[in-house]
């Protein structure tokens, strides 16, 4: 029977496909496909998981005191037989051989099977024992997290190990959330779209789905809960709804929106390498946003003149806990400047905290970041302050590059002017650590990122000393107006088309031209194609997106007249409904 779930549209477009869900866990659980040869070697983790948390509770049982009650070693006997019962290692067994899950992704995926099982049993102390399942999954899914090192992430083997199962089927993701490190591991998949039930409109999961240019559902609530594994389904991208197993009817209805949909792209295609000029000839700089270098050759196909923002915190993640080295880091800049074949790089020092915590982050500030307010925590420059090791590390490795191309050096959450001192303090400290080791490097400019109001109304004391800025609007949008990004009960709160965020926007804009210093913007609100007019009327001159936006930025930016925008300028700011006005004055209603 068909069953429409609903959420909130982030990513346009139609996707139709089978689903993969991903199960959700009390533990942090690592996803991705792995290819034939290493199955054999994903089922002995596993076994070799079993035969950890057997001894384990063996040996618990062995070390009960005396005047332990009865219960207690009877609980491990149950946990001991769950250990080796076939409806939980046997069956997680058959994900591994028949889905190419790796191991952690295989046992709960059958753990979420037979949690539904237990809660759908009559008697209340059966239901009860789902628990144990629970826990001992949790038990194994921490022993498995010892032989994680040695796993093989997804890749394009791995992808195409993926569709030798699953024939030529479409698949969509159906999961409860995307942590940032899946989304990474899922980037190149095969995916066709996605559905989680948590999320805002700017969550990461959001974000990602939109930057890889496929449909996406976010707040869909009970979406994981309501699909089964394989069944078909639509997801419209365009006004948040997911409908499961559809009548053939509709699904040639949306069918039919596809293939239009494609026949868009293809036309913004021929786009591509047309330089991006207003109709008054404004020379618009469009950047492209990357998180490895394998994407600088992304940007490059998309018609990018440059990378506005490298996340280079991508690099630090699914590393069970150890950060990448100097050399290491290095390379990786390297190869991206050299990809970019003289074009400027942006490279933002890393980000982590908020929704990207890192593996090696301590249990307390691991508990700081999820049981308080991780947004206002220690993230960001914040974070790298409090490791002067690693971030003198990570600037060594960015100058070293530099010797290589032109790059410059961005730096997140500025907020403080303590903090600038700090920076450049650090900076001169990492030019000396390579002089005296005899290392290369050449010039960087300096920026800051406009993340924060009080970057944003200090504008003109950061711009004293940083060479340029870059203003992340997700993030500004959410500390302007105390919304939670990636929270759906206030999703409805968060509104790019604010009057304080545009005025914070602007204010930022006029004050960078003014001293002769570089202004992009670098957030959603760069690929969005709603805000494309309005921003040029603000006199932006140079944006920065991901690759799959840029086409349709660029069709905005060559089809505007900056002279007629700027007259309108003063009339949508000073509005107390901007986007009306907007809209009243030729401008496109945001849809996300």
């Amino acid at each position: 029977m068909s069953i429409q779930v609903f959420g909130l549209p982030v990513s346009r477009g139609v996707a139709i496909g089978r689903a993969v869900l991903v199960a959700s866990s009390r533990v942090d659980v690592a996803h991705y496909f792995v290819i034939p040869d290493r199955v054999e070697h994903e089922i002995l983790r596993l076994r070799d998981a079993r035969d950890g948390v057997a001894h384990e509770l063996q040996a618990l049982k062995k070390e009960l005191p005396a005047e332990a009650p009865t219960e207690l070693a009877a609980l491990l006997d149950v946990h001991l037989m769950l250990i080796h019962d076939e409806s939980l290692t046997g069956a997680t067994k058959a994900w591994i051989v028949d889905r190419h899950y790796n191991a952690e992704w295989a046992l709960s995926a059958q753990l979420e099977v037979l949690a539904r099982q237990f809660d759908e049993m009559d008697d209340p102390y059966l239901r009860e024992r789902k628990a144990d399942i629970e826990q001992v999954v949790e038990r194994l899914l921490r022993e498995l997290a010892g032989s994680a090192a040695g796993a093989s992430p997804a890749s394009p083997a791995a992808a195409k190990a993926m569709r030798d199962f699953a024939g030529e089927d479409p698949l969509v993701l159906v999961a409860n959330d995307v942590a940032p490190a899946d989304m990474m591991q899922f980037k190149r998949s095969i995916f066709t779209g996605f559905v989680t039930d948590v999320g805002g409109r700017t969550s990461h999961t959001a974000i990602v789905a939109r930057s890889m240019d496929i449909p996406a559902v976010v707040g869909a609530r009970e979406a994981s809960r309501l699909i089964r594994q394989d069944d078909w389904l639509v997801i419209d991208g365009d006004v948040g709804v997911v409908i499961v197993n559809p009548s053939p009817i509709v699904l040639e209805e949306y069918r039919f929106r596809q293939r239009q949909s494609e026949l868009e792209r293809a036309r913004l295609d021929r786009l591509r390498h047309t330089p991006a000029v207003t109709l008054d000839g404004e020379l618009i700089e469009l950047h492209a946003n990357i998180e490895l270098p394998a994407d600088a050759a992304i940007a490059l196909e998309a018609g990018a003149v440059g990378v506005g923002l490298f996340r280079s915190e991508f690099l630090f993640m699914n590393r069970g806990g150890a950060l990448p080295g100097e050399d290491e880091q290095f390379e990786a800049y390297r190869d991206a400047v050299l990809a970019l074949g003289g074009l400027p790089v942006t490279i933002r020092t890393v980000d982590v905290g908020a929704d990207k915590p890192l593996e090696r982050m301590s249990q307390q500030e691991l508990r700081h970041e999820h049981g308080l307010n991780p947004a206002l925590g220690l993230r960001a420059i914040r974070w790298s302050l409090s490791e002067p090791g690693m971030f003198r590390q990570q600037l060594r490795a960015i100058l070293r590059a530099s010797a290589f191309g032109k790059v410059r050096v961005l730096v997140p959450m500025v907020a403080q002017l303590a903090e600038v001192r700090l920076i450049f303090e650090a900076l001169a400290r990492a030019r000396q650590q390579l002089d005296d080791a005899g290392r290369a490097y050449g010039h960087v400019e300096v920026g800051a990122m406009v993340e924060v109001p009080a970057a944003a109304l200090l504008i003109g004391r950061f711009l004293r000393d940083f060479d340029f800025v870059s203003i992340g609007t997700n993030d500004l949008i959410q500390y302007t107006l105390a919304v939670d990004r990636a929270d759906e009960s206030v999703a409805h709160l968060y509104d790019p088309w604010h009057p304080a965020v545009l005025g914070l926007i602007h204010q930022t804009i006029s004050a960078a031209s003014a001293m002769g210093r570089g202004v992009s913007v670098c957030g959603e609100m760069a690929g969005d194609t709603a805000f494309t007019e309005l921003l040029l009327a603000m006199g932006l001159r140079s944006f920065s997106m991901h690759p799959a936006r840029i086409a349709s930025v660029k069709q905005r930016v060559l089809r505007a007249d900056t002279r007629p925008l700027k007259a309108r300028l003063a009339a949508v700011l000073e509005s107390d409904d901007p986007e009306a006005a907007m809209r009243n004055l030729g401008g496109d209603r945001a849809t996300h």
